[in-house]
Formats: C-alpha cells, structure tokens, sequence
C-alpha cells in the first residue's frame, strides 16, 4: 500500500515573506462539494487563465465517443503551474510504486485510450 500525501493549491501569499508564523490553514468543504470520476478533461486556455472540463466518455461502438461535461474549472496560470507540478510529483510516485503508465494514442485522433 503507498501512502498518500495531501497536496493542495494555494495561492502566493504576502504574509510569507513578512512573518516567521504563517496563519493555520483549515480545509473545508462547502455544502455542494462533491466526489466524482471523470475519464476525460478538455482544456482551452487564453491570456488570463486555463480552463479544465471534466466528464465522462463512453463509447458504445468504434465510430461514435460521447463525451458528459459535468464540471468546468478556471484556474490562473500560477495554479495551473502549481497542479502541473504536483501532478508530475505524484505521478512520479505512482509509477515508482504500480510501474509505467503507458499512453496510447489513437491514430488520427486527439483521444488518449
């Protein structure tokens, strides 16, 4: 079993720089978090910042994916480069633990299977 590690976004803060003791930070959820499973994320981005869509793929026969927006997100360019390198750390640790995760791409098409 590996261990998890807690690993969030926060955005770059002034008190840092200034006091030796950073504020607590306490993690909430609001009444309309939810947990969800999406096997497919689109994203756009322009000046201001990225934007992530989450959904749900299915395809039922090879000629036809049907794709299930349910969740879109906008993050800055600093988040979205802050969750780019969490993302390659703990990607890292997954493959170091469970071996390569292999991508292979579909001729003629964006769709990683």
């Amino acid at each position: 079993m590996v261990a998890r590690r807690l690993c969030w976004l926060q955005p770059a803060l002034p008190w840092r720089a200034m006091t030796p003791n950073p504020p607590r930070i306490v993690l909430q959820k609001s009444a309309d978090y939810r947990e969800t499973y999406a096997n497919s994320v689109q994203i756009r981005v322009n000046l201001w910042d990225f934007y992530l869509m989450f959904g749900t793929i299915n395809q039922t026969v090879p000629e036809h994916v049907d794709i299930q927006n349910f969740q879109g997100i906008y993050l800055s360019p600093q988040q979205a480069k802050a969750l780019l390198g969490l993302m390659q750390q703990n990607v890292s640790q997954y493959e170091a633990a469970f071996g390569e995760i292999k991508l292979e791409p579909r001729a003629g098409s964006g769709f990683v299977q």
